[in-house]
């Protein structure tokens, strides 16, 4: 019997080991280029080995004077160093063992905790058990909207944020589009968090609530979210099935009709920047169109959030052209990062996306922009790659009340002067 049991162990153990990737002696690189030279050498090497690129985040946006960062297999580690070295090329490691530093992430503490927390990452089910219990707590400032599913079958939440006296001026505010950026759904849990509990204590928060609604999206990608909890950490698109590839997922952040499918992104499904089938092919691309526009006279404002580089946008991103009301925007992109920055120092650059990070067609800030949403942004939460990311836990906290900040500056703004 002793025998059968250990044999049945075996047997179990291996597949159970296979289903959540790891990322043992993975290391993580940056590299610095200097001029057109390194820039080829860089995408050669990528053509010859995999490559996972975090910043930026593939291999089309490599240009000279950019820092990037970039993932690579435990096996493949070594010959990547050794080309590097023999091309004089400029690097540091940022990670040397991944795996490490995504438990580090915790703190310390466990992956999985039992209770919702604010300080804590939240995996998907925590995070609809909060989203159920915020509206339950807060009846007559949150409501709860399902406004679409994802590919494999899971509501898509909405909390609606403010004080009720029908259709008013409202923000949209998008998180989670890319599954590993896990600050950025924290930040979207800890603004709601914010307003219920300092409305009537925070002028400015409480003048917010009663002239204008936050549309609060918490997850956008909810399927990758849940793989990056349960399979691989580091993934990035969505989960749908590609016809004629093995590979999954769409990178939902270029599947919106915004120069759908042009620069800075792919057609090709393995790559990261998949910019999927045709433009809005994606259920959850379909589900936030379809609620702007069915919004579109009330919404003033879109904000969505990503990590990391520390960086506040605006449109345009497929294209060097100014946006009409570009000075504008500038001019309140420059009062919010100097607004963030009075709480810990904490420095963000800021400009039009094209020109502050790379080209990119099909995001969902640039088609918001063009539907009519004329106050349009996104920021690259912390950090500047330390943790890239893996943003520790204790992180949590200061980049969510500086990020406040920001965000009740530009909201403030757009109360003030959009029509």
């Amino acid at each position: 019997m002793m025998f059968m049991v250990l044999f049945l162990g075996l047997l179990v153990r291996p597949q159970a080991v296979s289903l959540t990737r790891r990322f043992d002696s993975e290391k993580v690189f940056r590299v610095a280029l200097q001029n057109d030279t390194q820039v080829n050498l860089l995408k050669e090497l990528a053509s010859a080995v995999q490559l996972d690129f975090w910043h930026p985040d593939s291999v089309h946006h490599i240009v000279i004077g950019t820092d990037v960062d970039f993932q690579v297999s435990s096996y493949l580690a070594s010959y990547v160093q050794m080309k590097l070295e023999q091309n004089e090329l400029p690097y540091k490691i940022l990670f040397h063992n991944l795996q490490e530093e995504i438990e580090k992430q915790f703190d310390g503490g466990s992956y999985f905790h039992k209770k919702h927390s604010y300080l804590k990452y939240n995996d998907w089910d925590k995070i609809v058990a909060w989203t159920e219990r915020i509206t339950r707590n807060n009846p007559k400032m949150v409501s709860q909207i399902q406004i679409g599913k994802t590919y494999e079958g899971r509501p898509m939440y909405l909390l609606k944020v403010g004080k009720e006296t029908g259709r008013k001026k409202a923000i949209f505010m998008e998180c989670g589009i890319h599954a590993r950026e896990w600050i950025s759904p924290a930040f979207c849990q800890w603004f709601v968090k914010q307003a219920t509990s300092t409305y009537g204590k925070d002028k400015d928060m409480t003048k917010l609530l009663d002239s204008m609604n936050f549309y609060v999206l918490p997850v956008l990608n909810v399927d990758g979210y849940v793989w990056t909890w349960t399979e691989d950490r580091m993934w990035r698109k969505n989960r749908s099935n590609n016809s004629n590839s093995d590979c999954i997922g769409t990178d939902l952040n270029r599947n919106f009709n915004a120069a759908w499918g042009t620069k800075g992104s792919s057609d090709e499904p393995c790559e990261e920047i998949y910019c999927g089938s045709s433009a809005e092919s994606e259920q959850e691309t379909k589900a936030v169109a379809s609620f702007i526009q069915d919004n579109l006279d009330i919404l003033k404002g879109y904000i969505s959030f990503h990590s990391y580089s520390q960086l506040l946008m605006f449109p345009y991103g497929y294209t060097y052209t100014k946006a009409p009301n570009q000075d504008e925007l500038n001019k309140v992109a420059k009062g919010a990062v100097a607004a963030l920055s009075t709480l810990y120092g904490t420095k963000y650059t800021y400009g039009p996306i094209a020109e502050t990070i790379y080209l990119a067609s099909g995001a969902s800030l640039d088609w918001a922009y063009d539907a009519g949403i004329k106050y349009a942004y996104v920021f690259e939460l912390r950090d500047h790659g330390r943790y890239g990311f893996l943003l520790p836990e204790s992180k949590i906290r200061p980049t969510c009340k500086e990020t406040m900040l920001a965000v009740k500056y530009i909201s403030s703004h757009i109360l003030a002067s959009a029509p």
